[in-house]
């Protein structure tokens, strides 16, 4: 199934069914008035949410309207946690490497994690706010998940089955801030602001062969201002999966319903396939020849994140969002 949240009802929204065309929907507030609410009593509800789900892709009930991507919040409009990780090491390698820094050999070892915004995210058509163009605004495609809870200390194989739903995100970055952050020892704050997300989340199920438990091998194309900057495959060079990444928040805390695990920057090997961040394209500019040409983004440029399946239909529908000064 696939659901969204509908920006009339509050913080929270509306929680709604979409059909497989992603052209109509129906909102089921009788059977849970939000994301949340759903996920809080996930066994009970998800099998009435799947079949409210298979009636609109069968025939046109009653309340089923059409569906428009910018009449949405963030699938969970805000969380209890939002633990983003770095589950692809070619990312940090030229990242580093750009700067002349080696890769620490833990960082193979473990995982990177932080701990995000998660009070507020962006919807997939919000306006992407700027407050100086002197930070670096940039976009980070990522692969997301949403939990149905796990307890702490779960191991990699307990945490698999409690992926509830998958979800394609915006882990926005001011690059500019990031360094005078990292250099004074206590990580990310100022320079990680809302993320945004698609206006779909989708259970493991709708993904088919694409999803393997672990990963999702599908390309995320990442358009700025219609130019392509790449299309990395999510499940291509994922060094973490996803049930690692939550053994591994979970080692020391439990993870509430609701809380969402992010893959970090979705990254290849292959530079043919470009990158899902600016600072990538800038990494290897710098590489190439010494200095960075492209620039962060600036108001009024226009961002796309969109996951395609094999037969080119939208998976998550798209992050669409323009770069505005805040």
């Amino acid at each position: 199934m696939r659901l969204a949240s509908l920006k009339d009802g509050g913080r929270d929204g509306t929680l709604a069914v979409v059909d497989r065309s992603l052209r109509r929907c129906r909102p089921v507030p009788e059977i849970a008035c939000s994301l949340q609410a759903a996920l809080d009593d996930w066994a009970n509800v998800a099998p009435r949410l799947a079949a409210a789900a298979r009636d609109l892709d069968a025939s046109d009930p009653a309340g089923a309207a059409p569906f428009d991507p910018a009449g949405c919040l963030a699938p969970l409009p805000r969380a209890f946690c939002f633990a983003d990780g770095s589950a692809y090491l070619s990312h940090a390698e030229l990242l580093r490497g750009a700067r002349g820094a080696a890769l620490p050999p833990r960082f193979r070892e473990e995982p990177l994690m932080y701990q995000g915004l998660s009070d507020g995210f962006l919807g997939p058509c919000d306006p992407l706010p700027l407050g100086d163009a002197g930070w670096g605004l940039d976009f980070e495609a990522e692969i997301g998940v949403i939990l149905d809870g796990v307890p702490r200390g779960a191991t990699a194989e307990d945490a698999a089955g409690r992926i509830a739903l998958v979800t394609l995100l915006n882990d926005v970055s001011l690059r500019n801030l990031v360094g005078p952050e990292l250099a004074r020892g206590f990580g990310f704050f100022q320079s990680k602001p809302a993320s945004a997300f698609a206006p779909l989340a989708v259970t493991p199920d709708e993904l088919g062969g694409a999803w393997d438990g672990a990963r999702l091998h599908l390309p995320v194309r990442c358009l700025v201002n219609d130019r392509l900057v790449g299309r990395p495959d999510a499940g291509r060079d994922m060094d973490f999966g996803f049930p690692q990444l939550i053994a591994h928040a979970a080692r020391t805390r439990a993870l509430g319903p609701g809380s969402i695990v992010g893959s970090g920057t979705v990254a290849n090997r292959d530079p043919e396939v470009g990158a899902a961040c600016l600072a990538e394209i800038r990494a290897c500019e710098i590489l190439a020849g010494g200095a960075a040409r492209t620039p962060y983004l600036q108001p009024g440029d226009r961002l796309r994140i969109e996951v395609l399946d094999a037969e080119g239909r939208s998976v998550f529908g798209a992050i669409d969002q323009e770069a505005v000064p805040a």
